[in-house]
């Protein structure tokens, strides 16, 4: 079992920056690839970055690129999502995700339980 504790949400204004965290418990987090998610209002859960589970290759979604980057410490057992030039459509709550092959298949193993972002015209 995985258990996926995210922070680091919070209210921001447009162009401004966040940092996410997400804290996995368990001795095998260095053996799974892990991800972030968002769901906006009324909207279904999209997929927003990805990393695997060595850390050394990253997949973002278009919208985010060049903006977000997520890192994965193994020594801390933590993954992160650095977002800057925040944009209100970046608005939605984020989760946490891992899986011990892939979480780009948008069907992790396990979530976390989100953490909300607002962002402020």
């Amino acid at each position: 079992q995985v258990q996926l504790v995210e922070s680091g949400g919070g209210l921001v204004q447009a162009g401004g920056s966040l940092r996410l965290s997400c804290a996995a418990s368990g001795r095998t987090f260095s053996g799974y690839a892990m991800g972030w998610f968002r769901r906006a209002p009324g909207k279904e859960r999209e997929f927003v970055a990805a990393v695997t589970s060595s850390g050394g290759f990253t997949f973002y979604k278009d919208s985010v690129k060049g903006r977000f980057t997520i890192s994965k410490d193994n020594a801390k057992n933590t993954v992160y999502l650095q977002m800057g030039s925040l944009k209100p459509e970046d608005t939605a709550v984020y989760y946490c995700a891992a899986d011990p092959r892939t979480v780009r298949t948008g069907q992790p193993a396990y979530w976390g339980q989100g953490t909300q972002v607002t962002v402020s015209s």
